[in-house]
């Protein structure tokens, strides 16, 4: 029987409220500095989001903007970076064969933009509107610029989709069913349609004026939810074995992959479903609890969710819990949704290499029942780590955990 391959992680792009460098990104994150601003003061209720500042035109001509929702221009930017990043400007000019490429996108929500201006366009629609909005628009996209002739799939799992693509990228290169997977997610919700809806769920963080910056409390006793950020995140996927004889860097492996459903409610988090994922990547990566140093918790700061995470890990980790650090960086740059996972993957990958840990920040007094090793802000330092978890946990009960090993 074949050894599986190992994956290898060669690229990483981000478009991200940090910036569009992964390097930018991560020093941002370990300062603390939050991206969280108040947004739509129009509305009755005051909202905070993390937005993108970002430049169509250094992607995009004019002609080429037509029909493209922000959703897809993130991902193709994002995209075109970790490509860039994997030293592969140009997959015409690599030698790959197109048909062994794949794209494997994350997308929760689709182009929240177009189906805006259609709702709010006095009577005139647009006939790109379902083109610009359908969620495997950013997939498309990027195969499209790419010249990517192999799958191209979108997941949409809410809260997990991009986590859950880089899973199933990974398991295309460890098949052998492609050489090469641009993997990860894009979202872009910010309008305010969609603002007023997650507040009418009641999910969102609540502040006082001048406060947006430390609205997100994950773990605190006076949590109060969480804010929507935007932006993509993506990272080029290949066999170890081709990876060494190409010279590539390799930033981190993807070990091991969870993937489970709660298969008890819509929305409500169900901690022996998430206990179920974290053992699946645990026993892919041949890997004891123990063995893990940090976990880039999914960590909303809502009520029962931080608490739900919180009994996941216990129930895994058991007595070794005190020694897996934990952070939820959405605190910082919000919560991507669709996007989350692989901006979160990203990050967490970055955590390995450097062996330096983002904080979990605005915990002030942390609520007893998410008792948690927390990474406190100015404690980044990790020079043990040889293992990291992403967690995933979506809207519909899926769960998805990423285990990453250091090269």
């Amino acid at each position: 029987m074949n050894t599986p391959s190992e994956v290898a992680v060669t690229g990483l792009g981000v478009v991200a409220p940090h910036g569009d460098h992964p390097d930018t990104l991560f020093e941002a994150l370990l300062q603390g500095r939050s991206a969280i601003a108040p947004v739509f003061p129009e509305l009755p209720k005051p909202a905070a989001a993390a937005t993108v500042a970002f430049d169509e035109s250094r992607w995009f001509t004019k002609l080429q903007l037509a029909g493209v929702d922000r959703v897809s221009q993130l991902a193709v930017a994002a995209a075109d970076l970790a490509m860039r990043d994997a030293g592969i400007p140009a997959l015409a000019d690599s030698g790959l064969d197109a048909e062994r490429v794949g794209v494997y996108g994350g997308c929760g929500m689709g182009g929240a933009a177009a189906l805006e201006a259609a709702y709010r366009g006095n009577g005139r629609v647009s006939p790109l509107t379902i083109p610009a909005f359908m969620p495997n628009a950013p997939a498309a996209h990027v195969s499209m610029r790419q010249g990517v002739q192999g799958p191209v799939l979108t997941y949409s799992v809410a809260c997990a989709s991009s986590s859950v693509a880089i899973a199933e990228a990974a398991k295309a290169i460890q098949r052998g069913e492609v050489d090469l997977a641009i993997a990860g997610g894009s979202e872009a919700l910010i309008v305010p349609g969609v603002v007023l809806a997650w507040q009418a769920m009641m999910t969102l963080a609540g502040f006082q004026s001048g406060e947006a910056a430390q609205a997100v409390r994950p773990f605190a006793a006076d949590r109060s939810g969480f804010a929507l950020g935007e932006g993509a995140a993506f990272v080029v996927l290949e066999s170890a074995e081709r990876a060494r004889r190409r010279g590539a860097r390799i930033h981190a492996l993807v070990a091991g992959w969870g993937l489970s459903s709660d298969a008890t409610h819509l929305t409500k988090p169900d901690a022996p479903g998430q206990a179920r994922a974290l053992r699946s990547a645990l026993r892919q990566a041949d890997l004891a609890p123990r063995d893990v140093g940090y976990c880039n918790a999914h960590g909303t700061a809502t009520r029962i969710g931080d608490v739900v995470e919180r009994n996941a890990l216990a129930a895994v980790w058991g007595d070794d819990l005190d020694g897996l650090r934990t952070s939820s960086t959405k605190a910082l740059h919000g919560h991507l949704l669709g996007g989350a996972g692989a901006l979160e993957a990203v990050i967490t990958i970055l955590a390995l290499r450097e062996r330096r840990l983002p904080p979990n920040v605005n915990g002030g007094q942390i609520d007893p029942d998410c008792a948690l090793n927390l990474v406190a802000p100015g404690d980044a330092e990790a020079p043990a780590l040889e293992a990291a978890i992403s967690n995933s946990f979506a809207f519909g009960g899926t769960n998805s955990v990423l285990l990453f090993r250091r090269a």
